[in-house]
């Protein structure tokens, strides 16, 4: 009997890949944080789920977003540290979140193949 992988494992691997690229993305405006005119912008966790679970494929190529700031600055960056932080930090818990369930389901499999 063959097991289907992808239908094993569900959305986990989606899921990480997707907060592999939004960390890209934070980590884009943390590093352009003092660059003058620089538009911060995001993945929509939101929009991938929803393809998700219309049972469409999402492709890798996610749509960013131009974030809108809650205090504009002079130089016209809008790119807010201290909530950038706090989004990456929260990003990454979500990465861990998403790779130890990934883990628990291989394992599954594993202790299935083997018959355990």
């Amino acid at each position: 009997m063959a097991i289907n992988l992808e239908a094993a494992l569900g959305i986990h691997p989606q899921t990480l890949d997707f907060r592999v690229e939004r960390s890209k993305m934070l980590a884009g405006n943390l590093a352009n944080a003092e660059t003058p005119g620089y538009k911060a912008r995001d993945l929509d966790f939101k929009a991938v789920m929803s393809q998700l679970n219309a049972g469409m494929s999402p492709s890798r190529d996610y749509q960013a977003s131009y974030r809108i700031p809650y205090q504009s600055s002079a130089d016209q960056n809008t790119v807010e540290l201290g909530k950038e932080q706090a989004r990456y930090s929260q990003n990454a818990m979500d990465y861990q979140t998403s790779l130890t369930f990934l883990n628990m389901k291989i394992s599954g499999l594993r202790s299935a193949i083997e018959g355990q």
